[in-house]
């Protein structure tokens, strides 16, 4: 039974290796592969590439061009002349530095509100200034360096409380 068996198998085996060969043989004939010839307007970009490459080389400096004997960009050339000993200037007289007032808070004056009150037209400015937004009426505070004097249509009078100085913002 064993040699039945193993010929069957082989039997069977060598048909399905001749079935397999016979379907990855083709049986037709294998047509010519295409051949796509390129436009002209290729062969002109070939050609036009090829000219750019020659002109590029043509524009690379073969030699290192000769250093000018004066600077263009002076008015006088830079000829080194012997200079008399300077005499000594006298010492200046000793002056006090001024007194270095601080910077100036930016501020600036974003809008005006106006509304009607029983006393007559109230006047509010919006005043922006050290990242902080201000509404302040006449006599509020603006920072703790100024205080509003007087709000118009169009300008705010601000007073310096350090030196009592005036400080007009406008709209702008």
């Amino acid at each position: 039974m064993n040699v039945k068996r193993t010929a069957t198998i082989g039997v069977v085996g060598a048909a399905l290796a001749a079935w397999l060969a016979s379907a990855a043989a083709p049986s037709r004939a294998v047509p010519p592969p295409i051949v796509i010839h390129p436009p002209a307007i290729d062969s002109r970009g070939a050609e036009l590439a090829d000219e750019i490459a020659r002109l590029h080389e043509r524009l690379r400096p073969t030699s290192t061009p000769n250093q000018p004997g004066r600077n263009l960009f002076t008015f006088r050339s830079g000829r080194v002349h012997a200079v008399a000993p300077a005499v000594p200037a006298p010492a200046p007289a000793i002056v006090d530095a001024p007194v270095a007032r601080p910077a100036l808070p930016s501020l600036k004056l974003a809008g005006i509100a106006e509304d009607a009150g029983p006393n007559g037209l109230e006047r509010t400015a919006i005043i922006s200034g050290d990242g902080q937004l201000f509404m302040v009426k006449e006599g509020d505070a603006v920072t703790l360096r100024y205080r509003v004097v007087k709000i118009s249509a169009d300008v705010v009078e601000l007073t310096d409380l350090t030196d009592n100085s005036v400080r007009r913002l406008a709209l702008r």
